[in-house]
Protein backbone atom coordinates (compact mmCIF):
# COMPACT_ATOMS: atom_id res chain seq x y z
CA UNK A 1 0.00 0.00 0.00
CA UNK A 2 1.38 3.87 -0.38
CA UNK A 3 2.59 5.61 2.40
CA UNK A 4 3.33 9.42 3.13
CA UNK A 5 5.99 10.79 1.11
CA UNK A 6 7.72 13.86 0.11
CA UNK A 7 9.54 15.49 -2.87
CA UNK A 8 12.36 16.97 -2.72
CA UNK A 9 13.42 20.15 -4.42
CA UNK A 10 16.67 22.03 -6.06
CA UNK A 11 17.73 24.27 -8.54
CA UNK A 12 18.12 21.35 -11.04
CA UNK A 13 16.40 20.97 -14.63
CA UNK A 14 14.91 17.76 -13.20
CA UNK A 15 13.17 19.63 -10.30
CA UNK A 16 12.32 22.47 -12.14
CA UNK A 17 11.12 20.56 -14.42
CA UNK A 18 8.86 18.65 -11.82
CA UNK A 19 7.50 22.16 -10.31
CA UNK A 20 6.21 23.34 -13.87
CA UNK A 21 4.40 19.69 -14.52
CA UNK A 22 2.98 19.83 -11.05
CA UNK A 23 1.13 23.18 -11.40
CA UNK A 24 -0.62 21.33 -14.13
CA UNK A 25 -1.20 18.34 -12.34
CA UNK A 26 -2.41 20.87 -9.55
CA UNK A 27 -5.07 21.93 -11.69
CA UNK A 28 -6.23 18.83 -13.08
CA UNK A 29 -6.45 17.59 -9.90
CA UNK A 30 -8.74 20.60 -8.87
CA UNK A 31 -11.01 20.10 -11.88
CA UNK A 32 -11.49 16.22 -10.43
CA UNK A 33 -12.11 17.88 -6.87
CA UNK A 34 -14.87 20.39 -8.56
CA UNK A 35 -15.98 17.10 -10.39
CA UNK A 36 -16.98 15.03 -7.42
CA UNK A 37 -18.77 18.25 -5.93
CA UNK A 38 -21.11 18.83 -9.39
CA UNK A 39 -21.77 14.71 -8.69
CA UNK A 40 -23.05 15.66 -4.87
CA UNK A 41 -24.76 18.51 -5.97
CA UNK A 42 -26.69 16.69 -9.19
CA UNK A 43 -27.37 14.03 -6.54
CA UNK A 44 -29.30 16.68 -4.16
CA UNK A 45 -31.22 18.39 -6.61
CA UNK A 46 -31.86 15.56 -8.47
CA UNK A 47 -33.39 13.48 -5.38
CA UNK A 48 -35.00 16.90 -3.89
CA UNK A 49 -36.42 17.73 -7.20
CA UNK A 50 -38.10 14.29 -7.51
CA UNK A 51 -39.35 13.50 -4.12
CA UNK A 52 -40.87 17.53 -3.32
CA UNK A 53 -41.95 18.80 -6.77
CA UNK A 54 -41.91 14.96 -9.04
CA UNK A 55 -38.83 17.05 -11.47
CA UNK A 56 -35.73 14.68 -11.43
CA UNK A 57 -32.95 16.57 -13.02
CA UNK A 58 -33.39 15.23 -16.86
CA UNK A 59 -30.41 13.15 -18.02
CA UNK A 60 -29.04 12.89 -14.32
CA UNK A 61 -27.06 9.56 -15.71
CA UNK A 62 -26.12 11.01 -18.87
CA UNK A 63 -24.50 13.84 -17.21
CA UNK A 64 -22.94 11.59 -14.37
CA UNK A 65 -21.42 9.57 -16.96
CA UNK A 66 -19.79 12.45 -18.28
CA UNK A 67 -18.27 13.38 -14.93
CA UNK A 68 -17.02 9.81 -14.10
CA UNK A 69 -14.08 10.59 -16.46
CA UNK A 70 -13.11 13.82 -14.53
CA UNK A 71 -13.40 11.97 -11.30
CA UNK A 72 -11.58 9.12 -12.50
CA UNK A 73 -8.17 10.37 -14.30
CA UNK A 74 -7.81 13.95 -14.18
CA UNK A 75 -6.04 13.41 -10.45
CA UNK A 76 -3.81 9.95 -11.46
CA UNK A 77 -1.10 12.19 -12.42
CA UNK A 78 -1.13 14.40 -9.04
CA UNK A 79 -0.97 11.15 -7.26
CA UNK A 80 1.82 9.67 -9.01
CA UNK A 81 4.12 12.45 -8.46
CA UNK A 82 2.92 12.27 -4.39
CA UNK A 83 3.69 8.72 -4.60
CA UNK A 84 0.20 8.24 -2.91
CA UNK A 85 -1.27 5.61 -5.54
CA UNK A 86 -2.01 2.31 -4.10
CA UNK A 87 0.89 0.08 -4.62
CA UNK A 88 2.53 -3.45 -3.28
CA UNK A 89 5.48 -1.87 -1.52
CA UNK A 90 6.30 -5.18 0.53
CA UNK A 91 9.28 -6.00 -1.07
CA UNK A 92 10.30 -2.40 -2.26
CA UNK A 93 10.01 -0.96 1.05
CA UNK A 94 13.01 -3.24 2.54
CA UNK A 95 15.26 -2.15 -0.18
CA UNK A 96 18.04 0.79 0.12
CA UNK A 97 19.86 2.36 -1.69
CA UNK A 98 20.76 1.61 -5.38
CA UNK A 99 18.74 -1.55 -5.02
CA UNK A 100 16.23 0.74 -4.06
CA UNK A 101 16.26 2.76 -7.18
CA UNK A 102 17.04 -0.06 -9.65
CA UNK A 103 13.93 -1.39 -8.70
CA UNK A 104 11.64 1.81 -8.84
CA UNK A 105 13.43 2.90 -12.31
CA UNK A 106 12.09 -1.12 -13.78
CA UNK A 107 8.48 -0.48 -12.36
CA UNK A 108 8.46 2.74 -13.72
CA UNK A 109 9.52 1.78 -16.70
CA UNK A 110 7.08 -1.03 -16.79
CA UNK A 111 4.51 1.76 -15.92
CA UNK A 112 5.37 3.85 -18.64
CA UNK A 113 5.11 1.30 -21.49
CA UNK A 114 1.81 -0.10 -20.45
CA UNK A 115 0.60 3.84 -20.23
CA UNK A 116 1.93 4.68 -23.75
CA UNK A 117 -0.07 1.90 -24.98
CA UNK A 118 -3.02 2.77 -23.61
CA UNK A 119 -2.75 6.35 -24.62
CA UNK A 120 -2.55 5.10 -27.99
CA UNK A 121 -5.91 3.01 -27.26
CA UNK A 122 -7.68 5.51 -25.71
CA UNK A 123 -7.07 8.01 -28.51
CA UNK A 124 -8.37 5.19 -30.92
CA UNK A 125 -11.28 5.09 -29.21
CA UNK A 126 -11.83 8.97 -29.08
CA UNK A 127 -11.36 9.15 -32.98
CA UNK A 128 -13.50 6.47 -33.53
CA UNK A 129 -16.25 8.74 -31.48
CA UNK A 130 -15.19 12.16 -33.14
CA UNK A 131 -16.36 13.15 -35.82
CA UNK A 132 -16.48 16.76 -37.56
CA UNK A 133 -19.56 16.44 -40.52
CA UNK A 134 -22.08 14.92 -37.49
CA UNK A 135 -24.13 17.08 -35.43
CA UNK A 136 -22.04 17.68 -32.03
CA UNK A 137 -18.91 16.47 -33.51
CA UNK A 138 -20.24 12.97 -32.38
CA UNK A 139 -20.43 9.56 -33.58
CA UNK A 140 -21.94 8.37 -30.34
CA UNK A 141 -23.96 9.43 -27.95
CA UNK A 142 -25.65 9.02 -24.47
CA UNK A 143 -29.18 7.26 -23.94
CA UNK A 144 -31.15 9.60 -22.32
CA UNK A 145 -30.47 13.11 -23.37
CA UNK A 146 -28.52 12.40 -26.56
CA UNK A 147 -24.98 14.29 -24.95
CA UNK A 148 -22.24 13.83 -27.08
CA UNK A 149 -19.42 11.33 -25.65
CA UNK A 150 -16.04 12.10 -27.42
CA UNK A 151 -15.49 15.03 -24.63
CA UNK A 152 -15.76 12.10 -22.14
CA UNK A 153 -13.49 9.94 -24.29
CA UNK A 154 -10.72 12.68 -24.99
CA UNK A 155 -10.15 13.05 -20.90
CA UNK A 156 -8.47 9.98 -21.22
CA UNK A 157 -5.67 10.04 -23.55
CA UNK A 158 -4.74 13.46 -22.15
CA UNK A 159 -4.74 12.84 -18.36
CA UNK A 160 -2.58 9.27 -19.16
CA UNK A 161 -0.13 11.58 -21.50
CA UNK A 162 0.22 13.76 -18.44
CA UNK A 163 0.67 10.74 -16.65
CA UNK A 164 3.54 9.07 -19.31
CA UNK A 165 5.60 12.71 -18.82
CA UNK A 166 5.58 12.66 -14.66
CA UNK A 167 6.59 8.90 -15.57
CA UNK A 168 9.42 9.95 -17.70
CA UNK A 169 10.24 12.56 -15.19
CA UNK A 170 10.74 9.69 -12.61
CA UNK A 171 12.57 7.71 -14.67
CA UNK A 172 14.84 10.75 -15.08
CA UNK A 173 15.16 10.77 -11.04
CA UNK A 174 15.44 7.40 -10.51
CA UNK A 175 18.13 6.43 -13.30
CA UNK A 176 19.71 9.84 -11.47
CA UNK A 177 19.98 8.61 -8.12
CA UNK A 178 21.40 5.57 -9.23
CA UNK A 179 23.89 6.36 -11.18
CA UNK A 180 24.80 9.20 -8.29
CA UNK A 181 24.03 6.50 -5.51
CA UNK A 182 21.80 9.69 -4.34
CA UNK A 183 20.28 8.68 -0.46
CA UNK A 184 17.62 11.68 -1.28
CA UNK A 185 16.36 12.89 -4.83
CA UNK A 186 14.93 15.14 -6.04
CA UNK A 187 11.20 14.88 -8.19
CA UNK A 188 10.84 11.50 -7.01
CA UNK A 189 8.43 10.38 -3.98
CA UNK A 190 10.81 9.72 -1.20
CA UNK A 191 8.93 7.29 1.58
CA UNK A 192 9.01 8.69 4.67
CA UNK A 193 9.50 6.12 7.92
CA UNK A 194 6.99 6.06 10.98
CA UNK A 195 9.44 7.97 13.11
CA UNK A 196 9.57 11.03 10.26
CA UNK A 197 5.85 10.46 9.76
CA UNK A 198 4.95 11.08 13.59
CA UNK A 199 7.36 14.00 13.47
CA UNK A 200 5.74 15.69 10.97
CA UNK A 201 2.18 14.96 12.26
CA UNK A 202 3.70 16.42 15.64
CA UNK A 203 4.67 19.60 14.14
CA UNK A 204 1.56 19.90 12.20
CA UNK A 205 -0.48 19.92 14.98
CA UNK A 206 1.91 22.14 16.49
CA UNK A 207 1.71 24.64 14.10
CA UNK A 208 -2.74 23.96 14.43
CA UNK A 209 -2.61 24.71 18.12
CA UNK A 210 -0.33 27.66 18.27
CA UNK A 211 -2.33 29.31 15.08
CA UNK A 212 -5.93 28.80 17.46
CA UNK A 213 -3.81 30.18 20.34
Amino acid sequence: MAQASSILEDLTLLSRLDRHLHRLERIMALVSGIAVFAVMLFAVVSVSGRNFLNIPVPGYVDWIEQLMALIAFMGIAYTQRDGTHIRMDILIGRLRGRALWAAEFITTLAALLLMMALVWGSWAHFERSFDFARPWWSNDSSIDIGLPLWPAKLIVPVAFSILCLRFCLQLWGYGRAFLKNHTTPVAVPFVKSAAQQAADEAGLLDDMTSNGA
